[in-house]
């Protein structure tokens, strides 16, 4: 059997591609799934997905660890945010942690609604995932979160990354349009991934926000050998 792959740009159009791909890979570049794989790679024992602000304060009124941020901002009952560099050893490692974002904690539970395996996927573990999906004798879904619904340029490089690497090492295929865009565009940006992240909204929304040295990291490839994958609820190594 030739394995597929497909890829979705926005949780909203998520509905449209359902049906395909028995594992789900979500990405969130900046932030969610970067982080995400930190707070993996740092020990934390577990993550919790958490979706909406109430659910968060529920989450923090339980007892647990609130990483959590909407447009970038950290909640301000939160115990921190989103940024890669928050999830030291010292804070997370042995616990779990209740988890949620604009974007890419949403998209995770869309991903979870469902018979699927759900990985998390970014620049910092593509290789690691990209091993995983090899290893799989499953069709893929490339999930971008996306911000609010609407395309992301950041998560779309990844997925044309991962894409790229399957169909070229991996006797995977495409015939969906989505896909095939994101590895034209990551051609575009493979060279000097850094200086082409400057086209992207995301990055210019964050400036300010976030230090630059998280926005590098974000786009950094490989640095972390680390596979959170989604278990009743949880993301796990």
């Amino acid at each position: 059997m030739i394995r597929k792959i497909y890829t979705c740009f926005s949780p909203l159009w998520y509905p449209l591609f359902q049906e395909y791909g028995k594992t789900v890979v979500v990405i969130d570049i900046m932030r969610a799934t970067t982080s995400i794989c930190a707070a993996i790679a740092a020990g934390a024992k577990a993550i919790i997905p958490v979706g909406s602000v109430e659910e968060a304060r529920k989450a923090k009124e339980e007892g647990y660890i609130l990483a959590a941020e909407r447009d970038g901002v950290i909640l301000d009952f939160a115990d921190f945010g989103n940024s890669p560099d928050a999830f030291t050893p010292e804070r997370v490692a042995g616990k779990v942690i209740a988890y949620s974002t604009t974007n890419g904690t949403q998209a995770i539970k869309m991903a979870a609604d469902g018979n699927k395996n759900v990985v998390i996927g970014a620049f910092v573990n593509v290789s690691t995932v990209v091993k995983y999906l090899k290893e799989k004798d499953e069709d893929v879904l490339l999930f971008c979160a996306g911000w609010k619904n609407r395309f992301s340029l950041e998560d779309s490089l990844c997925a044309g990354l991962i894409a790229d690497r399957l169909i070229k090492s991996a006797g995977f295929e495409t015939h969906c349009d989505s896909t095939i865009a994101c590895m034209d565009l990551w051609t575009l940006a493979e060279k000097d991934l850094i200086a082409y992240i400057e086209k992207c909204s995301h990055r210019h929304r964050l400036k300010g926000i976030v230090s630059e040295e998280s926005i590098r990291y974000c786009h950094t490839l490989d640095v972390l050998d680390v596979l959170p994958v989604l278990k009743e609820g949880k993301l796990v190594k």
